[in-house]
């Protein structure tokens, strides 16, 4: 009974050791993205995140931008910037930009004329797996 006990202890800890560490790499790739937005733009208030396994995985984001707003959006997996694919697509499917047409740039800024429900998709370069994340970042209106 003493060893049944132990081993359900021990998995206990091991899958909360492995969900602390997991959280530790995504919030490092976020603090890592955040730079993007540093000084100029205020963050929504929101972290986007996927765990995308290979590079035929894509991660579907939901968001509303609102008319008349200056944005920012910054994409990020890993420590260096390149490695994120994202496109924003308005809720009829138009693409609407995508930074693998300015060499994988880690982030866009853009100006919305009228409010706007859209989506945004991220999809990693290269082999392996990782996190994503996308950050959204507004201008104060003076």
């Amino acid at each position: 009974m003493k060893k049944v006990i132990f081993k359900i202890a021990l998995v206990i800890c091991s899958l909360v050791k492995v969900n602390s560490l997991s959280a530790q790499m995504s919030d490092t790739v976020a603090n890592s993205c955040a730079k993007h937005l540093e000084n100029q733009f205020i963050s929504d208030g929101q972290q986007y995140r996927a765990l995308l396994m290979n590079t035929d995985e894509t991660a579907e984001f939901h968001t509303t931008l609102f008319g008349g707003t200056m944005y920012r959006i910054a994409a990020c997996t890993g420590l260096s910037d390149g490695n994120l694919i994202f496109s924003v697509y308005d809720t009829e499917r138009n693409l609407l930009f995508t930074n693998k047409e300015y060499k994988n740039s880690p982030y866009w800024d853009f100006k919305i004329k009228n409010t706007l429900d859209c989506v945004i998709e991220a999809k990693l370069t290269g082999a392996g797996s990782g996190r994503a994340v996308i950050l959204i970042g507004f201008k104060a209106q003076k």
